[in-house]
């Protein structure tokens, strides 16, 4: 199946300074692909260089050298703008239009016309959560949260096959963080494939399959968000969840553990070992004094340490 976006050695360099020029690399040689059906998360810190990725997938900005696919056709193929969308980070609109009918002129621009573009408008603007009695407000007058749902619903008008978001959670509470949230994974269900930038790591492990990395330009880690977290473990450690028994009474019978190994949760005790053998004897040791197993799980490293590990920041 082929990637619904193909990056190869994708290479953005600007000029800096007044008199004496020198060039500075924005993005440095990435190369990722993304499938289609999935959240995509694209992570880095400040500068880091996602957003002139993004732009340069969206043909605003042009790439210094490298190419790139998006749905099958080369970025300079401007066909292929008609099946995505994009909603930038700080989105900007005419001041003294309405949503509605900035919706309607953006589905207008995509062969959507009449009332079938004014019915589509409504039902976006539903979807977002933006108050029906804002729909004829002007634009002028709405906080940057409001703008950031218009521009989430400017980015659908074209029911895309794959929607760009840049820093989608931007200026919104935490009540609109989650119904966007919900919204970006109802996307996935209905088959959309979802590109997104966001700081809010939280909001990743909720929602994405894959993710990228990026340090100073370049890729630092790319794959599934879980085998991301397993594999950058230093030393790959399993908690054994237990019930019906006491964590002081384990400690009696399983003396080789530290302490800290020993975890109580309620009604039960979980225990953290790093070696692998030793799950057997936990087993046997706490069926003994009457112990029952719940699960054995291994310990997978925060998205934080492994973004702080891989971004230097």
């Amino acid at each position: 199946m082929q990637p619904i976006v193909e990056i190869d050695n994708l290479t953005k360099e600007y000029e800096s300074g007044f008199w004496k020029k020198k060039k500075v690399r924005a993005v440095d040689g990435v190369s990722l692909s993304v499938s289609g059906g999935q959240i995509f998360g694209f992570l880095g810190g400040n500068g880091a260089g996602k957003t002139t990725t993004i732009k340069m997938l969206m043909s605003l900005l042009y790439p210094t050298s490298g190419t790139a696919r998006v749905l099958g056709q080369d970025i300079g193929d401007h066909t292929m703008h008609g099946r995505i969308g994009y909603c930038p980070e700080n989105p900007y609109f005419y001041d003294y239009l309405t949503p509605l009918e900035l919706l309607t002129y953006f589905g207008d621009l995509f062969g959507i016309e009449g009332a079938k573009a004014e019915t589509r408008s409504k039902e976006l603007l539903r979807l977002v959560g933006l108050d029906e009695k804002d729909w004829t407000r002007q634009l002028r007058k709405f906080s940057k949260g409001m703008l950031q749902r218009v521009g989430l619903a400017q980015s659908l008008v074209n029911d895309p096959e794959i929607v760009f978001l840049d820093e989608p959670m931007s200026g919104l509470d935490p009540i609109g963080r989650r119904e966007i949230r919900e919204l970006i994974a109802s996307l996935r269900e209905g088959g959309t494939t979802v590109f997104m930038s966001t700081h809010i790591l939280s909001d990743v492990e909720a929602l994405c399959d894959e993710v990228a990395i990026l340090r100073k330009g370049k890729l630092a880690a790319t794959g599934k968000l879980d085998d991301l977290l397993l594999e950058q473990a230093e030393q790959q450690a399993f908690d054994v969840s237990l019930r019906g028994v006491d964590a002081s009474v384990l400690k009696g019978v399983l003396k080789d553990l530290a302490d800290g190994a020993f975890i109580s949760r309620g009604q039960g005790v979980t225990v953290r070992t790093d070696d692998e053998g030793q799950i057997e004897t936990i087993l046997a040791e706490a069926r003994k004094v009457g112990g029952k197993l719940i699960s054995v799980q291994p310990v997978k490293q925060s998205l934080e340490e492994l973004f702080v590990s891989k971004t230097g920041e």
